[in-house]
């Protein structure tokens, strides 16, 4: 479908209507709650951890009806491997790129010096926990639980990266069968549209789970909490932001577009996952918007899922940063050979796993329980402020994936560019006002 059978936008909504605004008068409001009655905000977690289930429960159908679809609609296999290639070159590069650039941040910035923390003095306790998880998280646990149980298992346990292997598996084998699948196929194509229909329900309620959710941590937390720590974080925001603008920003310049206009076109779901701390939440979303900005499902399908296990940004910044400012602060002096193998074990750990809830604590604390050098037990020091960590590794993580999408689908020659350029300009109408079974082009 070309950008010009779609009807034309309408009257834009009151200001008040849009999603984007009520998240956002949604998270002030659970700041100040949270800040001036803490105990209410802190009772008020279930509201968030509710909102965060609702769009977990559409998350496995929604991306195995993206995917089967999409490859299945394709017919052409070896275009499916030439994109997972691509995607995986793209996530590998990146990915690592993200770990030197939190390298050097921390050894220029060296936010843990000055602190001369004993680590002895630490309570530990909180921290055991991850620890535990991170020790039961190999690189053979974690590529043979990429095989679910039985194939309705993938949709029950919520493992995204089993859900991605069963619906590949599914897509390519009714490909395989031609023709005879096309009944299958429809089926799913119109299946597929009420689900993303549903999401669209769940995201009305979005308001409310960050509401809930930002509530319940600065209730819990505290703003004052972030004063403690305020050399990590802020270095770990700014770190970040820079890494989105300057390192993104140029791969989107190479590709002809704006990352500035991107995160716009993205506003709503960056703000849902501001407010819920969490890149999931908006997923599906995100999902259905790269579709609709001109990207092929077959190639939307393949990298969102993907990069949400592969392709985090975020949590790779954070991981190198926090492990060199617990090393600072307990005044362990790495050496370059020191700092380089921590490199190349928080590579290994960040796929090892992916997928896991919390993954980015208990990735550093797998890092670290490798490289004994820098004691586990000063995690104790930043668990804290984690939390507040969290937001900006999960917006780092969903613009980096939403990047990584543009630029497969571009490589690939298969991006609508007048569609795309339309969505980055605000000139293609919401998805209610779309005619029925129009998500993207086709």
């Amino acid at each position: 479908m070309n950008i010009s059978d779609l009807p034309a936008p309408p009257a834009p909504k009151p200001w008040y209507a849009q999603l984007y605004i009520q998240v956002l008068i949604a998270i002030a409001a659970g700041v100040t709650l949270g800040h001036f009655a803490p105990a209410t905000g802190e009772a008020l977690k279930p509201i968030g951890d509710a909102f965060i289930k609702l769009v977990k429960m559409v998350i496995a159908p929604v991306i195995f009806l993206t995917i089967v679809t999409g490859i299945a609609g394709m017919r052409d296999l070896a275009a499916v491997g030439r994109v997972a290639g691509k995607a995986f070159i793209y996530f590998l590069f990146f990915s690592t790129l993200a770990l030197i650039v939190g390298l050097i941040v921390a050894n220029v910035v060296r936010p843990g010096a000055g602190l001369n923390i004993d680590p002895a003095t630490l309570d530990t306790t909180k921290v055991s926990e991850f620890a535990a998880k991170a020790h039961d998280t190999t690189i053979t646990g974690f590529l043979t639980g990429i095989i679910p149980d039985t194939f309705l298992s993938s949709m029950t346990e919520g493992n995204i990266l089993q859900v991605l292997f069963v619906s590949i598996l599914f897509g390519v084998s009714l490909a395989l069968i031609g023709d005879r699948g096309n009944k299958v196929l429809d089926v799913l194509n119109d299946v597929s549209i009420a689900f993303f229909k549903l999401v669209g329900i769940v995201m009305k309620a979005a308001p409310i789970g960050a509401f809930g959710a930002m509530a319940f941590t600065i209730g819990k937390y505290g703003v004052g909490a972030l004063a403690n720590l305020a050399m990590l974080v802020g270095t770990f925001y700014l770190t970040s932001l820079l890494f989105v603008i300057v390192v993104l920003g140029l791969v989107a310049r190479m590709c002809g577009f704006s990352i500035f206009r991107l995160i716009a076109y993205l506003k709503a779901e960056l703000l849902l996952v501001l407010g819920t701390s969490s890149s999931e939440s908006a997923l599906p979303s995100l999902i259905e918007k790269m579709e609709r900005a001109g990207c092929p499902k077959s190639i939307v399908g393949l990298v969102v899922p993907t990069g949400y296990s592969f392709n985090l940004d975020g949590t790779n910044i954070y991981m190198t940063l926090a492990a060199l400012f617990i090393a600072q602060a307990c005044n362990v002096d790495l050496t370059l050979g020191q700092q380089l193998l921590l490199l190349g074990v928080a590579m290994l750990s960040s796929k090892g796993a992916a997928g896991v809830t919390g993954a980015g604590f208990i990735t550093l604390a797998a890092t670290l329980s490798i490289v004994p050098t820098v004691p586990v037990a000063g995690m104790a020091l930043i668990l804290g402020v984690d939390r507040f960590m969290s937001e900006c590794r999960s917006l780092t993580n969903f613009i980096g994936n939403a990047v990584a999408t543009v630029v497969v689908s571009r490589w690939e020659g298969q991006l609508d560019r007048t569609q795309f350029d339309a969505a980055l300009r605000g000139e293609l109408p919401p998805v209610e006002d779309l005619p029925s079974g129009v998500v993207a082009a086709e």
